[in-house]
């Protein structure tokens, strides 16, 4: 595990890193209301050249920015809802997928299945810094 404490300012630098070694497969994004998920998915696309703006899917479920960029938020409708609805098929397209609030039952379960995971907790040390804790599963 790699642990990094950046100021908001400074996230590209992780940005920078993951998209240099984590090209396609999941990211699962874990930390409490407001500490930064979005923004980091913001960042990410930025990065992969998404023009469009980066909004958290939590009432749709998914955005899909481009034909490789895959952004969802199980958040109201929990893992079995995300389940259900046939989602861990869309897990299968080359691309990145983003997954806030994905839990270590959806890490269990991907690596199960195979599919290449990257789990990042972020912790809100301040207003402006946070605690990024990257584990590649």
């Amino acid at each position: 595990m790699k642990i990094y404490r950046l100021k908001l300012s400074e996230l590209s630098q992780l940005v920078e890193e993951i998209s240099q070694n984590f090209t396609s497969g999941v990211v699962i994004l874990q930390g409490d209301l407001a500490c930064g998920k979005t923004t980091f998915v913001k960042e990410m696309a930025k990065k992969l050249g998404v023009k469009e703006d980066v909004t958290s899917p939590t009432f749709s479920l998914q955005h899909c920015y481009g034909e490789k960029v895959f952004h969802y938020d199980i958040y109201n409708h929990g893992l079995d809802h995300f389940i259900s609805l046939g989602m861990l098929e869309e897990l299968e397209k080359e691309g990145l997928h983003f997954i806030e609030w994905g839990d270590d039952k959806l890490v269990e379960l991907l690596s199960y299945a195979g599919i290449k995971t990257l789990k990042i907790e972020i912790e809100k040390i301040s207003d402006d810094k946070r605690e990024y804790r990257i584990e590649y599963a």
